[in-house]
């Protein structure tokens, strides 16, 4: 019987390794179909007729034919469909959702942006990557201080805010971001690693098309 869930998306994309990450963190196996970007998979009718937006990661929910995009918004369902990760209370809930909108406005953009310069996928010059890291150490102190005496972000639990946030800051070494002076950010991120179930991007996300386990 195929897993309920397909993963379309790229092994270098953050965004589908959040996605990839919550299903490995929710015992949930999943077929992952790799979409070459290189030669404008993403950007074909198929695709597009599943993917309005022409990116990736793209789910499917084949348990009820639903195709969700953006990884925030997929984080969300899956936390609703599989009752796992989305916050104890709706105080929680409502939290979880502040920091995935904090992190797409705040962090993500200069961790992304860094990384993908430097890897020759975007463009920019010395003049960006500065102000990406500028915009990194700030939104990193927030996150410090947020999480001081805390083992997690939100509540006394794991929820999508630590997978969605966990899911930019695996790349920081990439975009050049240095974590050590943030102590209890780098706590944080070794109790993440430590939870069951954990992959990090390279044994999560193949480079090409697989099937579940």
């Amino acid at each position: 019987m195929p897993a309920r869930f397909e993963l379309n998306g790229v092994f270098l994309s953050g965004p589908t390794y959040k996605v990839g990450l919550m299903l490995a963190l929710a015992g949930e196996p999943f077929d992952y179909l790799h979409v070459n970007l290189m030669e404008g998979e993403h950007k074909q009718p198929p695709y597009l007729s599943k993917q309005r937006y022409g990116q990736v990661p793209l789910l499917v929910d084949r348990n009820n034919g639903r195709h969700l995009c953006q990884s925030a918004a997929i984080l969300e369902y899956l936390a609703d469909a599989l009752g796992r990760f989305g916050g104890a209370t709706l105080d929680e809930r409502l939290q979880v959702r502040e920091w995935l909108y904090w992190d797409f406005d705040r962090l993500a953009p200069a961790i992304y942006r860094s990384r993908g310069i430097r890897l020759g996928f975007m463009k920019g010059g010395e003049e960006s990557l500065e102000f990406c890291a500028a915009n990194a150490a700030s939104a990193l102190r927030t996150l410090d201080r947020h999480l001081a005496g805390k083992d997690w972000i939100v509540g006394e639990g794991t929820t999508i805010a630590d997978i969605d946030i966990y899911g930019v800051l695996v790349y920081a070494g990439e975009a050049a971001v240095d974590l050590a002076p943030y102590l209890n950010v780098a706590a944080w991120l070794k109790r993440v690693e430590a939870l069951p179930g954990f992959e990090s991007p390279k044994g999560l996300l193949p480079a090409a098309s697989r099937e579940a386990a």
